[in-house]
């Protein structure tokens, strides 16, 4: 929700293309979390489920380097999210990680 809010500073001819773009991203980030976590019956789709959306996260994390160097977003609001992506991101992996203690049995 705070790239959603951020993105509403942009200009409107970027409407259909940077923020459209990072919104579709970091919606992403949790329907993928949601997808991997009704597929843990099955390690394997849960493990690739997370991998998306970390690759989601990723994705959102450049658009807001693009929207701080095009002067769209203020440096220190785009720091926070990357930060907050960071520690997501730290999350995620650690589970894709110890996938086996997620997964139904």
């Amino acid at each position: 929700m705070k790239v959603f809010e951020l993105s509403k500073q942009f200009p409107k001819e970027e409407r259909y293309s940077l923020t459209d773009q990072v919104r579709r991203s970091s919606r992403s980030v949790s329907s993928q979390i949601a997808e991997a976590w009704h597929k843990r019956a099955y390690e394997a789709a849960f493990v690739s489920k997370l991998r998306d959306s970390c690759a989601e996260a990723a994705e959102t994390q450049t658009w807001l380097d693009y929207a701080v160097a095009c002067k769209y977003a203020d440096s220190a609001n785009a720091v926070e999210l990357n930060l907050d992506y960071e520690a997501l991101l730290r999350s995620l992996r650690g589970m894709i990680h110890n996938s086996e203690k997620w997964v139904e049995s």
